[in-house]
């Protein structure tokens, strides 16, 4: 059985998918141990307690970048992470924790990568760079992360339609639940099948 910590920065819509799926038994091979937020008082922090996870703080305001990555290599330390996925973790790795994890940390991207990602494209802007390029089709990749953003291994895609009309909001909404909340699960459950 594979530790798998979540990190998370928000809502923690993907977290819940993972939750989800493992409540029904699609993630045999591994057990969500923790789940590490950037910031405080998020509701990420309420659907973990929620499904018994333990949770923890590392508030990236207010630390250098060193501080907060040891800290955060500590925490992950702790909880002897096998896998670590990154759902709405709106911080970019350090060097340290890329190095100590190498194919063990999977991100879930809102675009297909190539296409609108890299250093600057996260949540809605990623959706409004799509739009504005008149793209007819977009989805969500899941990726190892290294140390270039977004420029890891592709594990999973899943392509959705772009429809007539779309604001960034509805586009970030259908894909989320037509593929992020479908890939992200299926990606964790088959590394841990693999690894277990």
């Amino acid at each position: 059985m594979l530790n798998i910590v979540v990190l998370v920065s928000g809502g923690g819509t993907n977290l819940q998918a993972l939750l989800d799926a493992k409540a029904a038994g699609k993630i045999p091979n591994g057990e969500f141990v923790k789940v590490i937020s950037s910031k405080d008082g998020v509701y990420a922090l309420e659907r973990a307690k929620n499904s018994g996870v333990a949770t923890a703080v590392i508030e990236r305001k207010g630390k250098t970048a060193e501080e907060f990555e040891n800290a955060l290599l500590a925490e992950l330390e702790a909880s002897k992470a096998d896998l670590i996925v990154l759902a709405g973790f709106m911080t970019i790795l350090g060097e340290k924790v890329i190095e100590k994890y190498p194919e063990k940390i999977v991100n879930v991207h809102p675009a297909l990568i190539p296409s609108f990602c890299g250093k600057g494209f996260y949540g809605l802007k990623v959706h409004e760079a799509a739009l504005e390029y008149g793209v007819k089709v977009s989805g969500a990749t899941v990726h190892f992360v290294n140390e270039i953003p977004d420029g890891g291994r592709i594990i999973a895609q899943k392509a959705v339609d772009v429809l007539e009309g779309d604001t960034p909001e509805t586009l970030q909404k259908r894909i989320m639940e037509q593929a992020e909340w479908k890939i992200l699960p299926e990606a964790v459950a088959k590394l841990c099948d693999e690894r277990k």
